[in-house]
């Protein structure tokens, strides 16, 4: 049996940290939140430079997966204190990366949840960066 799409507004907030600078960022999308026996599961689209990307998010309590598909191909994976590897393909190439998860929490409400990551990346064994994920999503009838 199928578990129920729940339309939802998802805020997605990153922040960077690279040799003492910062670049953070905001988007929000509607998409769609399914509720797993041990998983939340979140889609949605996004567009790229005119081209559709497809996402999703699969958030268990101890780990998460994001996996983007169309012009934009990657599939993260984050598990605390471990190291994880993907390529990055994006129209321009692609790229190896390496992601260490520091610290990850997942709070769930009844059609809502918060997703932190705190996490470290190399891209083609080049200098680590440090980022933070935070992924909201709550039900849209109730969003703000």
């Amino acid at each position: 049996m199928e578990s129920k799409k729940i339309p939802v507004m998802i805020k997605l907030m990153t922040w960077i940290h690279d040799d003492g600078e910062e670049e953070k960022s905001s988007t929000q999308h509607i998409g769609t939140l399914r509720r797993a026996k041990h998983a939340d599961i979140l889609t949605y689209e996004e567009d790229f430079e005119g081209y559709a990307i497809r996402n999703l998010i699969t958030i268990k309590p101890d780990s998460a997966n994001i996996k983007r598909s169309g012009a934009i191909g990657m599939h993260q994976s984050f598990r605390h204190e471990s190291i994880t590897e993907n390529m990055y393909q994006h129209p321009h190439g692609s790229l190896h990366m390496e992601t260490k998860t520091e610290r990850l929490f997942h709070e769930i409400g009844t059609n809502s949840g918060v997703l932190e990551i705190v996490y470290t990346v190399k891209l083609n064994g080049l200098n680590e960066r440090n980022h933070q994920l935070r992924v909201e999503y709550e039900e849209e009838a109730d969003a703000k």
